[in-house]
């Protein structure tokens, strides 16, 4: 019998792709929105008045990326900006009602995605996956 790969970086990079995909299959269809849409709605949902600058350090995105992100969540109608009472240059976001029912419809799926996920790797391993998964998203180079 081989050993299993232990290439992380290369199995992490697959992993991710694998799950994004199939769960940006699953929200756009109950949605419409993909995870990375998901993850900004559930940011801003959960920190109201945040600016786009402060978006990208929650969501660890570059600002270019979050400005074209939030400019097509504005567009769908899903959040809107508006602007900053003391920041000349920033805008704060806020959900929207469509934003905030696009978050009702996904939670469903991503609830039967992660019992997926501990269904297939079974409790304990779930917990100590998001463990570890944190320590390298949080803790790495810190």
């Amino acid at each position: 019998m081989s050993e299993p790969d232990q290439r992380l970086y290369f199995l992490l990079q697959r992993a991710a792709h694998r799950l994004r995909t199939a769960v940006d299959r699953r929200c756009l269809a109950v949605a419409g929105v993909t995870t990375a849409q998901v993850g900004a709605l559930f940011a801003v949902q959960d920190r109201p008045g945040a600016t786009q600058q402060e978006l990208a350090g929650e969501l660890g995105l570059r600002e270019s990326a979050v400005t074209a992100l939030v400019g097509r969540l504005t567009m769908a109608g899903l959040l809107s900006k508006r602007a900053h009472p003391s920041q000349h240059r920033a805008v704060v976001l806020e959900l929207t009602d469509a934003g905030a029912d696009s978050l009702r419809a996904a939670r469903p799926e991503i609830d039967r995605f992660n019992a997926q996920l501990r269904e297939l790797l079974g409790e304990d391993g779930f917990v100590r996956t998001a463990e570890a998964l944190h320590r390298l998203a949080y803790d790495w180079e810190a």
